[in-house]
């Protein structure tokens, strides 16, 4: 078709107009995501390139029906020729995982347990053949495993076969912090005629293995005790002999730990690490001498986060980091320099990546538009290419737009957040707001998918809502100081930053400062609890989840003492008595007078139920006038992983904010039992 135009410009206008009708017939086309639709998404877990780059391996996500099946998601095996594009499913009995790519050979390995199987054991995929066949069972069930760089020897932990004695009684009492085994690593030569299994020799729980070069030698990283505080804070890293797991050093590393990557040489260890033991997370590179030493931070002053680290050369580390809401992916020399971005920021959010013999990487990838995907960056391109959409129909859902937005604390810091904007939202209109508050606090948003069961997102933006994601003060993705800044001022500055954000919203016009809402999980649910006490003049409605209410009892309940102080408070509960019940929303229950719905798993550890129980017990009695409601989620921890009990807590939130943010605030607490009608969900 050909249109001729009179005026020079007038091509332009007929575009637009075009366009402006193409968008508005797309729009009246799409509809809001259900929470049906929600809650059967399926995401892309696990993504790995094969050794010779000619396959792609990932795990799928697929929850189950949560009007039928209140079972966790269950996880499938997938693989892509990346020749003619062909994928194919592999037939399990159990669910994967350990996903891996098996060096020199084209092949890929993982860990599952077969109906035949007494424990769990190591399976090897061929693409070619799509044979699946053994390669090794434990006398116990694997932990996880790790590869040599020639894909012969195996690496795994298992727990410690403990030797107690036998119980005569019908029942058994829970010896809390006792009793449990240690996780113990082993080494394997499945070349061996005779498959001799060995021990690595020092006392305590394993939890990251490497192999040197050449198979000699392995790293591995080892706390006291398997409890999480040791887990977290204590790991040290050691360096064995892997013919006789005989120890031959030992490096001085302090704080948190992620990974181990051997140069080539084998000569120095790169560890994705802590800066120091009172660092929040382990998004540093820390190299150090194989032969033992002090790591050094090789890049100090760099204002972000690394997230993933591969030793790819002797004077060439590739890394995937978080710069912000963004994320980016490059090369950097093992004392700092050269650093270079093969991928700029912007674009789609990098969470993790597998690299071939050849070059080719693939990384597991999201976006505003879609959740986890797994993607492929070719040997000499710079274009991300999409191998699999997992929810096609998300095309037709109406979506709001996301934007990052930057605005200034009251103290003058800049502070970074997300914004979803209404869906066909109208410029004359001010909108109720949900406000996000990230768990952690060494967390953060990035710019890719901002939408699940307890996460608003597009599902709200389409009900009419703008969502809002601060990454306030001691988030992860800004350096260092950034995010020690918040240290030893529990929901201080840091939350006053989330206000802040939401004063910055409404003057910009888009917000309705009567209409404002606050939920978060963990940290966020602190946070939540916290606008819906100490700053409940400008909160509206709260969704708590697996929350903090209380910091004197939190400290006595949870399984994470010391890393609260050495990355959080940074002050002994016992000589800051007053100054943690200042910090506490309990302490300020007489100022709330928000509407407020608490959920929480019945058996979380890390927050108690009974943080959850006491805000809600100090609010009854307190001020009972105030709409309130404690929901606790039997067999979950801390979050839910179960499909009713997720889709239950989204409809939850939905009917809360729907009530108080667009009705009448004054209303009753809505029903304990939901109507799904309400939702479009039917039970046909």
């Amino acid at each position: 078709m050909m249109f001729l135009f009179k005026h020079p410009l007038s091509w332009l206008s007929a575009l637009t107009v075009m366009v402006l009708l193409s968008v508005q017939t797309n729009v009246q086309a799409q509809q809001p995501m259900t929470p049906m639709q929600l809650a059967m998404m399926e995401n892309v877990g696990a993504v790995v390139i094969s050794s010779e780059g000619t396959h792609v391996a990932f795990t799928k996500v697929v929850p189950a029906d949560p009007r039928t099946d209140n079972s966790p998601s269950s996880v499938e095996l997938h693989y892509m020729n990346l020749m003619n594009g062909e994928v194919r499913q592999v037939p399990l009995d159990r669910n994967p995982g350990g996903l891996a790519a098996r060096p020199t050979l084209d092949s890929f390995t993982f860990v599952t347990r077969m109906d035949d199987d007494e424990f769990n054991a190591v399976y090897e995929l061929n693409p070619l053949t799509g044979e699946v066949r053994q390669l090794f069972m434990h006398t116990s069930n694997m932990l996880g495993y790790v590869w040599d760089d020639r894909g012969r020897r195996l690496a795994f932990f298992a727990n410690e076969e403990m030797d107690l004695p036998e119980n005569p009684l019908p029942y058994e009492p829970i010896y809390f912090e006792e009793n449990r085994p240690q996780r113990l690593a082993h080494v394997v030569d499945l070349q061996a005629s005779n498959r001799q299994v060995v021990d690595l020799g020092v006392t305590g729980s394993y939890y990251i293995l490497s192999f040197a070069p050449g198979g000699a030698q392995i790293a591995a990283s080892i706390a006291p005790t398997p409890e999480v505080d040791d887990e977290l804070m204590f790991q040290v890293v050691h360096v064995f002999d892997s013919n006789t797991g005989a120890l031959q050093a030992r490096i001085d590393n302090a704080g948190k730990i992620g990974q181990i990557e051997w140069s080539p040489n084998g000569e120095r260890l790169a560890l994705r690490a802590g800066n120091s033991i009172n660092d929040p997370i382990d998004g540093r590179i820390m190299v150090v001498s194989a032969e033992g030493g002090t790591p050094e931070n090789i890049n100090p002053d760099f204002l972000g986060k690394y997230e993933q680290i591969k030793w790819t050369a002797d004077d060439t580390i590739h890394f995937l980091a978080s710069e912000g809401v963004w994320s980016s992916f490059g090369t950097i020399a093992p004392d700092g320099s050269n650093k270079e971005r093969l991928i700029d920021l912007g674009g789609p959010i990098k969470r993790s990546f597998s690299v071939s013999d050849n070059g080719h990487i693939a990384f597991a990838v999201d976006t505003p538009e879609h959740p986890r995907e797994a993607y492929l960056l070719r040997r000499g391109s710079d274009e991300l290419e999409r191998l699999t959409t997992t929810n096609p129909w998300l095309s037709e859902v109406a979506m709001g737009v996301q934007e990052l937005i930057t605005y200034p604390a009251r103290d003058g810091r800049m502070i970074e957040g997300l914004l979803i904007r209404p869906f066909n939202e109208n410029e004359a209109e001010r909108y109720p707001l949900i406000t996000v508050i990230h768990g952690g606090p060494e967390a953060h948003y990035s710019n890719g998918w901002l939408t699940g069961y307890s996460l608003p997102g597009q599902l709200m933006a389409a009900r009419g809502y703008a969502v809002f994601y601060p990454n306030y003060r001691g988030s992860t993705g800004r350096g260092l100081e950034f995010i020690k800044s918040s240290q030893s001022d529990l929901a201080g500055a840091e939350f006053d930053d989330v206000v802040d954000g939401v004063d910055y919203l409404i003057e910009s016009g888009l917000v309705d400062e009567g209409r404002v809402g606050a939920t978060g999980g963990s940290y966020g649910g602190y946070g939540t609890a916290w606008m819906s006490t100490y700053y409940s003049d400008r909160f509206a409605a709260g969704v708590m989840f697996v929350g903090i209410s209380n910091n004197i009892s939190k400290w006595g309940t949870s399984d994470i003492p010391e890393e609260l102080y050495l990355v959080h408070s940074r002050k002994r509960l016992w000589d800051y008595w007053e100054g943690n019940l200042r910090r506490s929303p309990i302490y300020y229950v007489d100022r709330t007078e928000t509407p407020l719905l608490i959920m929480h798993g019945a058996e979380d550890t890390r927050v108690h139920p009974a943080q959850s129980l006491e805000l809600y017990r100090h609010i009854k009695v307190r001020k009972p006038e105030v709409p309130l409601r404690l929901v606790l989620y039997p067999n979950e921890g801390h979050g839910n992983v179960r499909a009713t009990s997720r889709l239950d807590y989204n409809l939850r939130m939905i009917r809360w904010f729907d009530t108080y943010l667009k009705g009448d605030a004054n209303q009753p607490v809505p029903p304990t039992h939901l109507n799904f009608s309400d939702f479009g969900i039917t039970f046909d």
